[in-house]
């Protein structure tokens, strides 16, 4: 059960990493993301996300 919700909440901060319409708001955005999913990792691990482009939502 722990690992079914730690991809659903993997998977809510991907889509919210994406949003934004710059780098810098994307990756605002998937650095808050990450720390509600995973604490300090995820920050980090959503700014990448984000900040990279790597994941868009149009």
């Amino acid at each position: 059960m722990r690992k079914v919700s730690m991809i659903l909440l993997w998977g809510a901060a991907l889509t919210v990493a994406a949003c934004g319409p710059d780098t810098a708001t994307r990756a605002t955005t998937g650095a808050a993301a990450g720390a509600l999913a995973a604490g300090p990792i995820g920050a980090v691990a959503g700014a990448a996300l984000g900040g990279s482009g790597a994941v868009r939502i149009e």
